[in-house]
């Protein structure tokens, strides 16, 4: 018996009650978690991956075809740890736009000034058509309303030819490796935030994170989601198999999708 194709999807997850109790009340709560937490952020994200992440994100860039000179959407981009390393990559900050909608979480960005920041949602884009030459997003996925709604407006926004790179972390497949990662976020960090920063918020934060990697829909799901949209070359690459980078390229106008 063939297994049917895995379908494209809407919520990357089923609401998370233990934090707000309908899909309608994710966003006002994690712009309330996000703006709350912001001035601890990067210092808890750095200990967390020992700190690790700017060499990564730059590397994962580079293997999502991020180019010197492209004009880059970061979406989702909090306090800038994907776009600092897309201002150096393109050489030029100028060419570097980010969106969130936490506005704590941009102020708290130590991004370069001339690098615009605005406000706004994946599922509603402000940029008109065919704009950016690379589209990325870090560890934000998990945080859409409606990834077939974003999905569709990264393609919108790209222009034919661009790319995209999403990054997020994936729940490990291994039964000892999913154990000591749910451990060490939901556990291990919660209690050191108590001794860097002073927002109670913040392990209630870093709980959340676990429980949403742990909710979202697979891999493939993501992959067909992102192929309904017509994006083309679309694949996943994954490191130490916990981080998942999807990437993906628009058709060019005579290319089939």
């Amino acid at each position: 018996m063939t297994t049917p194709d895995p379908a494209p999807v809407h919520a990357p997850h089923v609401p998370l009650t233990d934090y707000y109790q309908t899909e309608q009340d994710r966003q006002a709560y994690l712009r309330q978690i996000f703006d709350n937490t912001a001035a601890d952020y990067d210092r808890i994200e750095a200990m967390l991956a020992w700190g690790t992440g700017s060499r990564y994100r730059h590397q994962a860039l580079i293997r999502g075809g991020l180019k010197a000179g492209m004009k880059v959407l970061d979406v989702g981009v909090g306090t800038g740890l994907v776009a600092a390393q897309a201002c150096i990559l393109t050489g030029d900050a100028a060419l570097v736009t980010g969106v969130d909608p936490s506005p704590g979480m941009m102020a708290a960005s130590k991004l370069p000034d001339t690098m615009v920041l605005m406000e706004g949602r994946a599922e509603s884009l402000p940029f008109p058509d065919n704009h950016f030459d690379f589209l990325s997003m870090g560890y934000a996925l998990r945080h859409i309303s409606d990834l077939s709604m974003a999905f569709a407006e990264f393609e919108r926004v790209l222009k034919p030819g661009g790319r995209l790179c999403l990054l997020e972390i994936t729940r490990p497949q291994n039964r000892f490796w999913r154990w000591l990662l749910k451990n060490y976020m939901r556990g291990v960090i919660p209690l050191l935030t108590r001794f860097v920063s002073t927002q109670k918020d913040n392990a209630t934060l870093w709980r959340y994170f676990w429980d949403s990697i742990e909710a979202c829909v697979p891999p493939e799901q993501v992959l067909a989601t992102l192929s309904a949209t017509g994006l083309t070359q679309v694949k996943r690459h994954l490191e130490v198999g916990v981080f998942s980078e999807y990437q993906a390229i628009k058709a060019a106008p005579g290319q089939p999708k």
